[in-house]
């Protein structure tokens, strides 16, 4: 896996940018990026499940490996999940990536937010996230 660098400087306290980022209703605005309908379905808390999905409830599986609040968040990405809230965590389809990390780490830059994601990635989604991720974090 590679591991994928993006950056955004938002001129908001990193409270502000927290809860745009991980709000029930914000969230899926700044990752219609990637997807049109995007959710997070969780209960925020450290060591929890998260399904990331589309509009039809399909996508990824992930554990929230850390969780400082305003400061960091960690996902650990685990499978896939179906439309119909079946998780797959051991097939062909999701081994070459289970286990990549996406991570979230808030710093306070003169008044404003400096925002860092570390992203893992194998090569087939490496052109689809450095055109995906500029605009969700420009959305931000």
């Amino acid at each position: 896996m590679e591991k994928m660098h993006f950056k955004a400087r938002i001129n908001a306290p990193r409270e502000k940018v927290w809860q745009v980022l991980w709000g029930d209703h914000t969230y899926p605005e700044w990752t219609a990026a990637f997807s049109e309908g995007s959710k997070a379905v969780t209960d925020w808390k450290k060591g929890s499940k998260v399904h990331f999905v589309n509009q039809e409830n399909e996508g990824m599986v992930a554990m929230i490996h850390d969780r400082i609040d305003n400061e960091f968040m960690s996902f650990r990405h685990i499978g896939m999940v179906d439309k119909d809230g079946n998780e797959d965590l051991d097939s062909e389809n999701v081994k070459s990536w289970v286990g990549a990390m996406e991570n979230y780490t808030l710093n306070d830059v003169n008044g404003a937010t400096e925002l860092i994601v570390d992203v893992d990635t194998v090569e087939q989604h490496k052109d689809y996230f450095l055109e995906a991720w500029p605009k969700a974090l420009d959305h931000l």
